[in-house]
């Protein structure tokens, strides 16, 4: 491992904030073509035209595009995206209160499949063409194959309805609903921080079936990816070395394999969150999930153009870094990619 120079790690915040810029122009080109009437959505489609005029000129529609699109870029840098139309809030504050629902579920998530897919992969490849490798590839398979929606019907259908072992939609059972009071947002840590140790298992046993369903697509490309990286290293000299001198299979894998192909996880794995924020919208929306995917779909429903672009820019914005810090790690402990890129 070794230091990130000041020049590179400022080469690589260039990028970050180039791609940011290039997804606000995107929102911003989507927001107007789109043929969604926003001043329609707010006044009404038997709205008198003096009073639609008024609306369009007070949301500065009547601007040339190029002023609308400093007006929306300088919003953006004041955390502005407007008011939403369903709620008659200001748009970022309704994404602080839906994101940390999504960012909890896709946590969960991520670790789930990560302590699942890893070491499911690493397995697969080492016994490659046995038993467990063909179930780990059948895993793959069905994983990429069942419609999220259809799953999580069934998990609903199956583990709550029928044999009650985990809660049913939303993050919590009703009469627990606003005892907790938000600190960072995140109902397991909040109901911790606060004592509520009910309210904590009330909570688990509210996530762990969409996190379930919303991870196995992510176990899925995670073993799959593991599987393919360690059959790699596993033809390599170093590892038919250590073999010939006594190594187990394990101790390879764990000892050898492993610690070289941990920096291609690490992007995988941040792939995948970024994935599971963004593939989060069907799962809420089956679980009734109170988060920006549940939120997005509302705001669609009635062409709330100000929440759905302010919601499609943060999940866009956390993507991004979550792959510019997956670029970071793999600069930092992948040296080869930095002589590369001089």
């Amino acid at each position: 491992m070794k230091e990130l120079s000041v020049a590179e790690f400022g080469r690589r915040i260039a990028h970050l904030i180039v791609s940011l810029f290039i997804l606000l122009c995107v929102t911003f080109v989507i927001g107007r073509v789109l043929p969604a009437d926003p001043v329609g959505a707010i006044v009404g489609e038997l709205a008198d035209p003096a009073a639609y005029a008024a609306m369009r000129q007070r949301l500065g529609l009547d601007l040339p595009l190029y002023e609308q699109f400093f007006i929306y870029l300088k919003g953006f840098v004041h955390g502005d995206f407007g008011t939403a139309i369903l709620t008659g809030n200001p748009v970022s504050a309704d994404l602080a209160q839906a994101f940390p629902a999504t960012f909890e579920l896709a946590t969960f998530a991520v670790i789930i499949s990560t302590f699942v897919g890893v070491p499911l992969g690493l397995v697969a490849a080492l016994f490659r063409d046995r038993l467990i490798d063909k179930i780990a590839r059948v895993v793959a398979l069905v994983g990429h194959s069942i419609p999220v929606f259809w799953f999580g019907i069934v998990g609903l259908v199956v583990f709550y309805a029928g044999l009650n072992w985990v809660g049913g939609p939303g993050r919590v059972d009703v009469y627990y609903e606003g005892i907790v009071t938000p600190r960072t947002g995140l109902l397991l840590v909040d109901s911790l921080l606060q004592g509520e140790t009910d309210i904590f298992w009330n909570a688990l046993s509210h996530i762990i079936l969409p996190a379930f369903i919303l991870a196995y697509a992510a176990v899925a490309y995670i073993t799959r990816m593991t599987r393919s990286f360690t059959l790699e290293q596993l033809s390599q000299d170093y590892v038919i070395a250590a073999r010939a001198k006594g190594v187990s299979p394990a101790g390879t894998i764990i000892g050898h394999v492993l610690p070289n192909i941990a920096v291609q996880l690490i992007t995988i794995l941040a792939i995948s969150y970024g994935g599971l924020l963004e593939g989060a919208v069907v799962t809420e929306i089956v679980f009734s999930w109170p988060g920006i995917g549940q939120y997005m779909t509302n705001a669609l429903m009635i062409g709330d153009m100000n929440a759905i672009l302010a919601a499609t820019i943060i999940v866009g914005f956390f993507f991004m870094f979550l792959n510019f810090l997956a670029d970071i790690a793999y600069a930092v402990f992948d040296p080869r990619t930095r002589e590369a890129a001089r």
